[in-house]
């Protein structure tokens, strides 16, 4: 009995850290709606979500502690656990990250409107992407699809790169839409931080899994 309880708990933990994700997914969805859509709502919405992120970041991590503490699990049970808590903090920082985008539409909203050279809409879907894989690999146990998540990453570093280069370019031909263009970079950077929160939970799943640590593969073989 006590080992079903404890299956059971975990089962719960895993919920818990699905509905934690939804809420995550959730708020970069809304933050790139915001700045593509120029919608105050939608940020203020994703203001208001982040409250309900740092709360069930809270609880899941007193769960996952308690589990640990009082049924001091081993082998998978325990990667489990210890991939769960830091998952739990990296959609925290996903949603600290949309705020962060939510705050630079609202700057936007205050300056003269500019079209940018860069593709935000493209950005922001692959960027959703690789959150909606990396939790799927964790609700299916999928360490290849995992694998693809980090390797999803690449694609979002290139478009930040280019973003950030034809940005700067902006800045010099066209020193009058410096704020816009300064605007731009930062929700770049922001979203290029959100993948790489998305390929921390990835690596994640596939130390659950596979029992290994692959946090610095892929940097090591393009070296």
């Amino acid at each position: 009995m006590p080992r079903i309880h404890f299956q059971q708990q975990l089962a719960e933990l895993k919920d818990k850290i699905l509905a934690m994700a939804a809420l995550s997914q959730q708020a970069v969805e809304s933050a790139v709606d915001a700045y593509l859509q120029r919608d105050q709502g939608l940020c203020q919405y994703v203001r208001q979500n982040e409250t309900a992120i740092n709360t069930a970041q809270r609880e899941l991590d007193e769960m996952a502690y308690e589990l640990l503490s009082r049924e001091q699990p081993m082998a998978i049970d325990l990667r489990f656990i210890v991939a769960v808590i830091k998952i739990n903090g990296d959609l925290e920082r996903i949603g600290d990250q949309s705020v962060a985008v939510a705050r630079r539409t609202r700057d936007a909203l205050a300056i003269d409107h500019v079209e940018l050279p860069v593709d935000f809409a493209a950005m922001g879907e692959c960027t959703s992407r690789m959150i909606r894989s990396a939790i799927q690999s964790l609700l299916d146990g999928d360490a290849r699809l995992a694998d693809s998540v980090r390797e999803m990453d690449d694609e979002v570093d290139r478009m930040n790169r280019r973003a950030h280069s034809d940005l700067l370019t902006m800045v010099q031909t066209m020193p009058q839409h410096t704020q816009q263009a300064m605007n731009g970079l930062f929700v770049s950077r922001s979203l290029e931080r959100i993948a790489d929160h998305a390929s921390n939970i990835a690596t994640d799943v596939i130390f659950w899994i596979r029992g290994a640590d692959v946090r610095h593969q892929l940097s090591m073989s393009m070296d």
